[in-house]
């Protein structure tokens, strides 16, 4: 569809004459515009740290052939360019299965202190701002960052795509609500100066 040019809209069945959300081609995005946020709630962070993980080959494969092993679905991952750390979500009801198996796979490193431990941080929920508009504008992440830091929501952990048409952040299940409101007024916001700039345009 995308290749033959053919339009694709998402309409809402409980509000039909909504004209609902287009989908386009990355030609035709708005700069500087956030289109969606979407929670993924039922979420357990593990991460995998330590000094003697640093430069070593193989780690990622190993943790994540693991998890895989074991049929885990991965939902969000992220790793400091320090190398002392990996951080990747997983659905809770299978915490204790992935801890298990990272455990058995790591026992080794683990006996050696050259990874400290594989820590579970429970409760928590994946927030994701989305929108091709985001693409090349600078400044969308720290308004989204700001935007939480006025409701003094922690986030947790941090992964964006190269794409640069998304931004996923860990925070506590408790706050997964606030978050979303947070970001939502940011984009009624940035709504509402779009809306001004084209009638200022219109006008001209």
């Amino acid at each position: 569809m995308i290749e033959s040019g053919i339009t694709l809209r998402v309409k809402n069945t409980f509000n039909p004459t909504h004209p609902g959300t287009r989908i386009v081609s990355d030609r035709e995005s708005i700069s500087g515009v956030i289109k969606a946020v979407t929670v993924i709630r039922g979420q357990t962070l593990l991460t995998l740290e330590g000094r003697g993980m640093l430069g070593v080959p193989g780690v990622v494969a190993r943790a994540f052939g693991a998890i895989a092993r074991m049929h885990i679905s991965v939902s969000l991952i992220t790793q400091a360019s320090s190398e002392q750390s990996i951080c990747f979500s997983v659905p809770a009801p299978v915490t204790a299965i992935a801890l298990t198996v990272l455990r058995e796979e790591f026992q080794r490193e683990l006996d050696r202190r050259d990874i400290d431990d594989v820590l579970a941080l429970q409760d928590v929920a994946i927030i994701t701002v989305v929108g091709a508009g985001m693409r090349h504008t600078p400044g969308i992440a720290g308004q989204v960052f700001s935007a939480l830091g006025v409701e003094r929501i922690n986030v947790i952990a941090i992964a964006q795509g190269s794409s640069e048409c998304s931004i996923s952040l860990i925070v506590e299940a408790l706050e997964a609500d606030r978050a979303v409101t947070a970001i939502h007024a940011l984009i009624s916001a940035q709504s509402s100066i779009a809306n001004s700039v084209e009638l200022e345009r219109n006008l001209a």
